[in-house]
């Protein structure tokens, strides 16, 4: 069996090395390109770049695969569930209310997709101490990641990584589900289970939605922040092994 995580924006692969390192079984994190790795020559960094380079690389993986992502990876995993032709036996994803066809992207990713606006924004992101509450370190402390691992990754933000966080939000418009929703037709193939954060109602509901769309089970990670699997490994493990045992 192959486990895969599937990290976000602006992280790195060792996001998921807290959670891996307590989990009885073997794993493998991948880095999306532009985040710590070079971006492949002619990589557009869409969205469905994006979506693409994932699914050849886990069809390069030994079966079974079990996928987890979060964040953008999250709705990366979702994509390849339910459209590209990837022989997955599971898939775990948070922010599942982001793949609803009603989602809208908050106001920092709004500015973001503003030609010249997000360029400036993302500099000036790179440029503040690592200290200063609008680093990439301080932002990602804040929702959850600890500080040995938050600031290495907040160092790893460099103008490439800046340049990917703005292609594929730039080509997710109005929201990434534009032209994905409408090939889910049915459920995903393959087992998926979703993972609820402490989020306002209108949002959990759009999030259940989805899983029910996507028949996927869901599992109530309670107070835990959005990197969950960096604040609290010890806490999530357990419930992604019970959902793994669950599919012999």
């Amino acid at each position: 069996m192959t486990v895969v995580f599937v990290h976000g924006f602006p992280e790195t692969s060792a996001l998921w090395t807290p959670l891996r390192a307590v989990l009885h079984r073997g794993t493998t994190a991948v880095s999306l390109p532009g985040f710590g790795t070079p971006r492949p020559a002619g990589f557009t960094g869409s969205k469905d770049a994006y979506a693409e380079w994932l699914a050849r690389t886990l069809r390069g993986m030994s079966p079974p695969i079990d996928v987890v992502g979060h964040d953008v990876g999250a709705l990366l995993t979702m994509r390849v569930a339910t459209a590209l032709d990837v022989p997955l036996r599971s898939w775990v994803v948070d922010v599942p209310d982001i793949f609803h066809p009603r989602a809208e992207w908050p106001e920092r990713v709004r500015r973001l997709q503003q030609p010249g606006v997000g360029e400036e924004m993302l500099s000036a992101t790179r440029g503040y101490p690592a200290d200063d509450p609008r680093s990439t370190m301080s932002r990602l402390m804040g929702v959850g990641v600890p500080r040995d691992l938050a600031e290495p990754m907040g160092a790893a933000h460099d103008e490439q990584m800046s340049r990917s966080i703005l292609d594929f939000y730039r080509s997710a418009a109005p929201n990434v589900a534009a032209d994905w929703w409408a090939d889910v037709t049915r459920p995903a193939p393959s087992r998926g289970l979703v993972l609820l954060l402490p989020d306002p109602p209108e949002i959990r509901a759009l999030a259940l939605e989805v899983a029910q769309r996507l028949g996927a089970e869901t599992a109530d990670l309670g107070d835990l922040n959005h990197c969950w699997m960096a604040e609290a490994p010890h806490t999530v493990a357990p419930v992604l092994e019970r959902f793994w045992s669950s599919l012999a």
